[in-house]
């Protein structure tokens, strides 16, 4: 494993990195800019654009932070909670259990809810 190499950042580079560290609503209004282009270009309507991208999440087996902003985003757009576990339902098949399994608690917390005690 490599140490780490100090290398000049320029300031602008460095406030960008922190930004996003941070989930700097600035920063993340850019991003969300270039996500609403997106949906519009890709002929579907927020609800179902924000459906597939929790897939994606699924699939690509996403961080926990992923699934704060994507599910928000879904809900916003009108999506409910059954309909977000459907497309979990749908995909495991394609992408796995383990990652479905995995996907669940992150669900689970981006909805506001509780995590289940105990074995399953």
């Amino acid at each position: 494993m490599s140490v780490p190499t100090k290398v000049a950042v320029d300031d602008a580079t460095r406030e960008a990195l922190a930004g996003l560290a941070l989930g700097d609503p600035d920063f993340l209004g850019e991003a969300l800019a270039l996500r609403e282009s997106w949906q519009e270009q890709s002929g579907l309507d927020k609800r179902s654009f924000a459906l597939v991208k929790i897939a994606a999440l699924v699939a690509l087996d996403s961080p926990p932070a992923s699934y704060l902003w994507q599910v928000s985003n879904a809900i916003d757009a009108g999506a409910t909670p059954a309909e977000i576990l459907a497309v979990v339902r749908a995909i495991a098949p394609q992408v796995g259990g383990p990652r479905a399994i995995a996907a669940a608690p992150e669900i689970m917390i981006a909805l506001g809810l509780s995590l289940p005690e105990g074995e399953v």
